[in-house]
């Protein structure tokens, strides 16, 4: 854990100064376009993020094993972690692109929706009653809500929409060294989410073998 710590910190400062050193500044935008480089992987992860729950979710559905739930809930935590901050990076970069703090374009609305979803998710988690019961809702839950998410992806070319399709013909009309930096952001950003979902499984493993431990002890 400590040695994917200091890669991702390494990473991270590997990033920054692809960002403001190496990628030009935009310009139409200007400065207020790095802020890219930044909503992009948040983006991309939570959407990593929320697969991931959906495949721990089948996983558990199908085994029944208790590890497969705690996937699914560290993913999701870090999925509306990073959503949230897609969100407000985003809403930063309307601002100066746009001149709107919010507008109800497919893609914004689309992503809203999907916070609310895993947001509820994480509240069915949260709740103190259910047992077995509760983790297998959770779990089909978890499966339901991932339908949202190709819509999230897709909304930008299913409909007229002023949000950028940044995957597209010809590398999205970015030149290759802006494409550089976004890798380099994205590739620290993943190193950033594996480290929190690890960390975040073994501290609700942990927790959960501490309330077995207790129960077992008060019978």
């Amino acid at each position: 854990m400590k040695v994917l710590a200091a890669l991702a910190a390494l990473m991270f400062c590997w990033a920054q100064w692809m960002i403001w050193s190496y990628a030009p500044v935009e310009a139409t935008m200007g400065l207020a376009q790095k802020i890219f480089y930044i909503h992009l992987p948040l983006a991309w992860w939570a959407l990593i993020s929320f697969f991931a729950v959906f495949a721990a979710s089948i996983a558990y559905l199908a085994t029944g094993h208790d590890r497969y739930h705690m996937l699914a809930g560290a993913a999701a935590e870090i999925g509306v972690l990073f959503s949230g901050l897609a969100l407000v990076t985003g809403i930063l970069w309307a601002r100066a692109s746009w001149g709107v703090w919010w507008t109800w374009d497919p893609r914004l609305t689309t992503t809203l929706v999907m916070w609310f979803v895993y947001a509820a998710y994480l509240s069915l988690r949260a709740s103190p009653e259910g047992g077995a019961g509760r983790a297998k809702a959770c779990a089909v839950l978890g499966v339901a809500a991932f339908l949202n998410v190709p819509f999230v992806f897709l909304s930008a070319r299913m409909w007229r929409s002023i949000h950028p399709a940044v995957i597209a013909s010809e590398g999205g009309g970015m030149p290759a060294s802006m494409w550089h930096a976004v890798g380099t952001s994205v590739g620290a950003f993943g190193l950033l989410w594996i480290g929190l979902v690890l960390l975040r499984t073994r501290q609700m493993t942990m927790l959960r073998a501490v309330e077995t431990r207790l129960l077992a002890g008060e019978e």
